[in-house]
């Protein structure tokens, strides 16, 4: 079985284009939610594919003016069409 490749909170902020307190505060409403990986006494965030492609389509209708909440909602509803 493949593994899925995920990636860290700054390189989905460099490709998203999403500060990374924006990313942080999303997770902290449970608009998104990425994996959490523990390293000793740390623990990282590990964003998906998919992680990441929903980000970027929240970031698509914040810049077309909705609220974050509707933002959220239409993107998930996209996403769910797209699957």
């Amino acid at each position: 079985m493949e593994k899925h490749k995920t990636v860290g909170i700054g390189e989905v902020s460099k490709q998203t284009q999403v500060s990374q307190r924006q990313l942080r505060f999303w997770e902290e409403q449970s608009y998104i939610q990425p994996e959490r990986v523990v390293c000793g006494d740390r623990a990282y965030r590990q964003y998906s594919s998919g992680d990441i492609r929903l980000i970027g389509t929240i970031k698509q209708y914040l810049d077309e003016g909705y609220q974050l909440k509707a933002a959220v909602e239409k993107a998930k509803a996209t996403m769910e069409k797209k699957i």
